[in-house]
């Protein structure tokens, strides 16, 4: 909800040390920025970032990646039972035929019907929520593309390779950075509006991380307005969509092939089975499980389901113990903790200043280094600046963008940001805003090669759902870059495999069996999943409603 108009949002502490952040900018304008040598980055990661906290792992005990380590939090739905009961479950009557479903209905899922469809597949696309409520709507700051004279694909190779520790699958970045200028094009042709110089050259900035300035954006609603081309053109084509009807369980055939999914209607509370020649996964990550407790830029719908039966299928993961905490998530007011602050803001030219509007880190590093040396600084250094409710931030000077932009920049292409804070009578082209590292992504997920193919015959991933491109970090502008060079990978190798597929009997075995190794491993039966949507009720409320079905349990 909006502050009341004309109420003071910062405290007199807050304004005090606001006064030291303006004192100090005529100095900062010139000075070095702080930065942190290669052999200092490992020694604070290992110390500050989250990934590394103590007692936060555990092992995955069950599944393909068996032994491997994972979160709390994702463990819980990863080794979870079925919201089916697989024995007994009919799976005689088939609602739909197809050739290609697709499980999600973000850039990924979209961009893969789109590409599946146009390949000559006959195509269902189902989704949790409406076609576009998804991450990619959500996501502000611009996408990666290597298409100007001064920086070939092999350099943003390079950064992204970087970027990610060398943990990266070399042939899936190979992949992402090869097909980003075509994917650009793609989206110009289909009506996408990024922004210009006058003569009608992509003006492009740097994200953290990037040795060229190849960030493109539409001002900063990038993947609301990706996301808006790639919806009408699905919607022009007239391709099958189920809206409010998530995938539940994959099913696989009588020879081990994935063969479609059961889908759950959330309105009418009905099952339906979707028998397909080949299945696109493409439902995002796990921010809404909170990992660590930390709060989330991702939308409603990102609860890991399509990891969990994926998982149950048979295809293993890779870097589950991976999670990337975006350094400048919102702080204050509390209404919008953990929104996020897009990059594009520090690629403009805002400082990071700790309570004496003192740098301490060159902002523009890799997000995991620029994290934890927040980190760092609000916790040993204590040199954060304090709420009044307690919460511990740093500042982002905002105001610095208009001293090197020029007056009204900040209007001119950051107007999301500009409103968020608005309505909380914070004016962030006068003051600066607190910030503080929040879980934002994924970097693990299901281990896929270039043509986005899983380990499980004929089950396809894309997008944050899959893990290896980015490696242990992911770079700024290369998950709307993802989605759209591997969800097009994906619709097109699923089109072409569905014309030489024929499916058997479906079957519901991997589940029984998947079940079994939960018992065998002493896992409780009250864990159930996939969650579908997060449950926010407050304890006392779940008391009271005792006896009610949620969402997160057996149907």
């Amino acid at each position: 909800m909006p502050i009341e108009p004309g109420v003071e949002p910062y405290s007199e502490d807050m304004r005090e040390s606001i006064k030291k952040v303006e004192a100090t900018r005529a100095q900062r304008m010139t000075q070095e920025y702080p930065m942190l040598s290669a052999d200092e980055k490992p020694g604070l990661l290992k110390k500050y970032h989250p990934d590394h906290k103590a007692g936060q792992l555990v092992d995955i005990k069950v599944g393909p990646s068996k032994g491997e380590k994972t979160f709390k939090e994702v463990e819980s739905i990863i080794q979870a039972y079925s919201r089916l009961d697989p024995e007994n479950f009919d799976l005689s009557k088939v609602d739909f035929d197809v050739d290609v479903l697709v499980i999600g209905g973000g850039g990924g899922g979209t961009s893969a019907a789109l590409m599946a469809q146009e390949a000559g597949a006959d195509v269902l696309l189902a989704t949790k929520l409406r076609l576009g409520d998804a991450n990619t709507m959500m996501a502000q700051g611009g996408i990666q593309a290597a298409d100007k004279a001064n920086d070939p694909p092999s350099r943003h190779y390079l950064d992204v390779m970087g970027g990610g520790g060398y943990y990266n699958f070399p042939e899936l970045v190979k992949a992402l950075v090869m097909d980003a200028p075509y994917v650009m094009h793609w989206l110009q042709e289909l009506g996408a509006m990024f922004d210009k110089e006058d003569n009608g050259t992509y003006i492009t900035i740097h994200g953290g991380g990037t040795s060229r300035k190849r960030m493109h954006a539409a001002r900063d609603y990038s993947g609301a307005e990706i996301m808006r081309t790639l919806r009408d053109e699905f919607q022009n084509r007239g391709i099958e969509v189920l809206e409010f009807s998530a995938a539940i369980e994959l099913l696989k055939d009588s020879e081990g092939k994935c063969a479609g999914a059961v889908l759950y209607n959330m309105e009418t509370e009905e099952h339906f089975i979707c028998r397909a020649k080949t299945t696109i996964v493409a439902t995002g990550g796990a921010g809404r499980l909170h990992v660590q407790e930390f709060p989330t830029t991702n939308h409603y719908g990102a609860t890991a389901d399509g990891l969990l039966m994926a998982y149950r299928a048979g295809a293993p993961f890779v870097y589950m113990d991976a999670i990337q905490y975006h350094p400048t998530g919102a702080a204050f007011p509390e209404q919008i903790l953990g929104l996020l602050v897009t990059e594009k803001v520090r690629g403009m030219g805002a400082q990071v200043v700790n309570v004496d509007g003192e740098q301490f880190v060159y902002p523009l590093e890799t997000r995991d280094v620029e994290s934890s040396a927040i980190i760092r600084e609000c916790t040993e250094v204590r040199q954060g600046v304090v709420t009044p409710t307690g919460m511990v931030g740093v500042w982002l000077d905002s105001p610095m963008i208009e001293m090197k932009q020029g007056p009204g920049s900040i209007k001119k292409y950051l107007p999301a940001m500009v409103r968020q804070y608005e309505r909380c009578n914070i004016d962030m082209t006068k003051d600066p805003i607190l910030i503080y590292p929040t879980q934002h992504y994924q970097n693990g997920g299901v281990k896929i090669n270039a043509d986005a193919k899983t380990g499980v015959p004929n089950l396809y991933v894309a997008g944050e759902a899959s893990g290896g491109l980015h490696g242990r970090n992911r770079l700024m502008g290369n998950s709307l870059l993802d989605v759209l060079v591997f969800g097009r990978r994906a619709g097109k190798n699923a089109a072409r495999r569905a014309k030489e597929t024929k499916v058997a009997g479906l079957t519901l075995k991997h589940v029984e069996e998947y079940h079994k190794e939960l018992e065998k491993a002493g896992i409780p039966r009250d864990r159930i999943a996939p969650m579908l949507l997060p449950d926010y009720r407050r304890p006392e409320t779940k008391e009271r409603q005792k006896g009610q079905i949620p969402l997160g349990v057996r149907i």
